[in-house]
């Protein structure tokens, strides 16, 4: 999305459509607040495309002089108003909560009434809306990948979890060989020896062929077996069977998940390596020369820059450096009232870019010795781990936006030095 605008635009109708998951309420107004039609569509292609018509048809105006609002800046409503061309709106949803006390102090709530509020809203306070904008394919494409990919690690985890609460209940001794059971390795272990009576009975050579097979050096066979063989839990009589059991069913998907996450991963890497390449049809395109950016900014990966590209395209692309880091949550909140001053933590942000900034602040922490050096004189002030990293990353955000800006990849040598730095040196 687009930052807001400072100066609102000129159109001639204001459309407010409340979208749900079956059906669509709009409300069509003018610029002098005169409601003209109010339609519920369904959530189908044939009701979007009627509603789209029906506007038209109503209105009698160019597309581009017909403005919508919306709370959502994605989805196929929104895809559908864009197609058409158009200009669509986004307003937070805690914001249009506000706008709906202006006709409704007691709280009251309804398709129609937030349609109606959507549409005068954006007519008296479009400076209050964020502009959408449709991102290229590829774009779209690098934001599923990135979100399959999320969706997949928190599965993975949740799947290892799972694996490791039901070692613990029966079978303690796997999980000397591994506090975190997410290894290959340790799943066909267990699919040799599901209960300690088996595992203590894998002989040498077994033990080695298995270790050898998964290309394991930090133990050896005869570890492995000494860790096997002490006592087990002295259980029930059936419950080993029955937690083996459950354990048997969970292997398979352990292994489904991380084969999928491989292959998202692998899809997602081979579309930015084909972005780094700029693309001859569209010279004019900035896309792939932020990607190569991007990935040349210490502590930036796969994971990073493809969030950031999918969580974050139109603030990159305007080169907004205020509208990412609020949007990041790196920008703290002040609340002041007469002598009271707090400045807190802004939590009303995107987790996920929210998250990238903390582990590209935290990588980069590791790999540069001048952003270590920054972050050791954040904690010297008595700044929290979490706070120095978002100070850290404030400062990642205003470099990468001038290398943006410049279109020149990251080169620490042309890195200004700083005060303290040269005290340092």
């Amino acid at each position: 999305m687009e930052t807001r605008h400072q100066e609102n635009e000129e159109y001639i109708f204001y459309v407010g459509i409340d979208w749900a998951t079956e059906q669509h309420q709009c409300c069509v107004m003018t610029t002098t607040g005169k409601v003209v039609g109010n339609r519920s569509v369904e959530h189908s292609g044939a009701g979007v495309s009627a509603m789209l018509g029906w506007v038209r048809a109503l209105t009698g105006a160019e597309p581009s002089k017909i403005a919508v609002a919306i709370e959502t800046p994605r989805g196929p409503v929104v895809e559908a108003c864009l197609e058409h061309k158009h200009p669509v709106f986004a307003v937070n949803p805690k914001q249009l909560d506000r706008f709906r006390d202006r006709h409704s102090v007691a709280g009251a709530k309804d398709d129609d009434r937030d349609a109606f509020v959507l549409a005068d809203s954006l007519r008296t306070d479009q400076q209050c809306f964020q502009r959408v904008k449709s991102d290229g394919p590829e774009i779209l494409r690098i934001r599923e990948l990135s979100r399959m990919e999320a969706d997949f690690t928190e599965n993975m985890q949740r799947a290892v979890n799972q694996l490791y609460q039901l070692l613990l209940r029966y079978y303690p001794q796997i999980l000397q060989l591994s506090k975190n059971p997410d290894e290959p390795w340790l799943w066909a272990l267990l699919k040799l020896a599901p209960i300690p009576q088996l595992g203590a009975k894998l002989s040498l050579a077994r033990l080695q062929k298995l270790l050898k097979a998964h290309g394991i050096r930090r133990w050896k066979a005869e570890q492995i077996r000494d860790i096997l063989a002490a006592p087990p839990l002295p259980l029930t009589p059936g419950s080993q069977e029955a937690i083996s059991e459950r354990v048997l069913l969970l292997l398979p998907q352990l292994h489904l998940l991380q084969m999928q996450g491989k292959q998202v991963a692998k899809r997602l890497q081979t579309l930015l390596d084909k972005m780094l390449i700029p693309d001859p049809k569209k010279p004019e395109s900035t896309e792939h020369r932020d990607v190569a950016v991007l990935l040349s900014s210490p502590g930036v990966g796969r994971i990073i820059a493809a969030t950031m590209l999918a969580e974050a395209s139109q603030p990159l692309a305007k080169r907004d450096y205020h509208a990412l880091r609020v949007y990041g949550g790196v920008a703290p909140v002040t609340r002041k009232s007469g002598k009271t001053k707090q400045v807190l933590i802004r939590y009303s942000c995107n987790q996920r870019v929210r998250n990238a900034l903390y582990h590209w602040a935290r990588v980069a922490v590791q790999q540069e010795d001048r952003t270590k050096n920054h972050y050791a004189r954040l904690r010297q002030r008595g700044h929290s781990h979490g706070r120095a990293l978002r100070g850290v990353a404030d400062r990642l955000l205003a470099m990468l936006m001038a290398m943006l800006k410049k279109g020149t990849p990251y080169d620490a040598s042309l890195r200004a030095p700083t005060s303290t730095d040269a005290q340092a040196a």
